[in-house]
């Protein structure tokens, strides 16, 4: 049974094609999804990283204390789950009448894991942006388009908790460091990790 989310705390949250069929199709289909993670996700939860891959996806991410929350987030009729159904709903239908397809694009449940442990952010951050090369779509990941590492390294406005994530390393450096460190031993944090993914 998926965990339920609650405010306060961090979540791993993935989820993956309907019989693994591609989600995103075409570019212009990565910065579309990231523009309704903005508007569906930003009022309830705060984005630490992400990774978007043809046919699945991985974002860590905390839902916000309880007291800045919209109201109707909170009440029973409104679960802190609707935003990530009002989602994939949006998302489904736009690629669905772009390409002419219906039905389902996502696997039937949201998959998430509550997060706890500090240091074990820091290997859920690195696995996160890993996820490329693991995959096969690429050998360096920090040219990787669709993950968030690119973004943290900037200055440039960001929706994401940048300094944040740049705290659990200390500094940039070392967030850069522990990424490299973690690429030379990508069997290892894939096997730490792997049991919550694909």
């Amino acid at each position: 049974m998926a965990e339920v989310f609650e405010p306060g705390f961090f979540y791993h949250v993935y989820n993956r094609g309907n019989n693994q069929e591609n989600i995103f199709i075409e570019e212009r289909n990565y910065p579309y999804f990231l523009d309704l993670v903005s508007k569906h996700l930003t009022p309830v939860a705060e984005i630490y990283c992400y990774c978007l891959l043809k046919n699945h996806f991985h974002f860590l991410l905390r839902i916000k204390d309880f007291e800045d929350l919209p109201d109707k987030l909170i009440s029973e009729k409104n679960r802190l789950h609707q935003p990530f159904s009002n989602l994939f709903n949006a998302y489904t239908k736009a690629i669905n009448k772009a390409f002419n397809r219906t039905g389902s694009l996502f696997q039937e449940h949201l998959d998430r894991i509550r997060v706890t442990d500090e240091s074990y952010l820091k290997h859920l951050i690195a696995y996160v942006h890993l996820n490329p090369v693991k995959h096969g779509f690429t050998d360096n990941f920090k040219n990787y388009q669709h993950s968030s590492f690119k973004s943290i390294l900037s200055s440039k406005p960001t929706k994401l908790k940048r300094e944040e994530v740049i705290s659990f390393f200390d500094d940039i450096e070392n967030f850069v460091y522990w990424h490299d460190f973690k690429k030379i031993r990508l069997d290892g944090i894939i096997g730490e990790i792997e049991k919550f993914d694909y």
